[in-house]
């Protein structure tokens, strides 16, 4: 993939559905639907939020919503539609959030991720993330989870994904969700 083939964005109102329908097929499958276009559409209008949509020609590759507080930033929600994975996606979507809590003061970001999504843990520490603690029952009573947090003033370890041209091989779709 050449980079002038992909594109970050802001999403806008009309991105709503697509980017809940994403949710609903790779991060709350066996779960009942939360993240509806209703609420990621709030999520677009909130002040706090950034709803960012990766596009690759004219199709939606994947998306992330991160909120932001005072003293942190909660990743809720990041996924890759299959076809685009492993090419670099999810790490620029990261990235480019982080850099936005980073410019607001913020150094601290947390997710949650599937306790069985081992694919997505492993993605996660290789942008310098760690596990902070398991949490039975996160998903609804029905799922376990991890809390993972990252330090943003510290580079991650894994070189291939930090040092400019290097090429991600780590990108999964993860179901990092915050609650309500």
């Amino acid at each position: 993939m050449t980079s002038f083939e992909l594109s970050l964005r802001l999403a806008r109102p009309a991105d709503a559905t697509p980017i809940a329908n994403l949710s609903r097929d790779l991060i709350e499958y066996g779960l009942r639907w939360r993240w509806t276009p209703m609420r990621v559409a709030a999520s677009i209008r909130a002040p706090d939020v950034n709803v960012l949509v990766a596009r690759i020609r004219e199709n939606v590759a994947g998306f992330a919503i991160m909120r932001y507080g005072d003293a942190d930033a909660h990743l809720d929600l990041l996924a890759v539609a299959p076809p685009y994975r492993r090419l670099g996606v999810g790490r620029q979507l990261l990235e480019w959030l982080e850099k936005c809590a980073v410019v607001a003061g913020i150094f601290s970001v947390a997710l949650e991720v599937r306790a069985g999504n081992e694919g997505a843990q492993l993605f996660y520490e290789r942008m310098g993330y760690r596990t902070l603690v398991h949490l039975p029952g996160y998903y609804q009573g029905i799922e376990a989870a991890l809390r993972m947090g990252r330090d943003l003033s510290r580079r991650p370890v894994d070189h291939r994904i930090c040092c400019p041209g290097s090429k991600s091989n780590g990108v999964h779709s993860t179901d990092s969700e915050g609650r309500s």
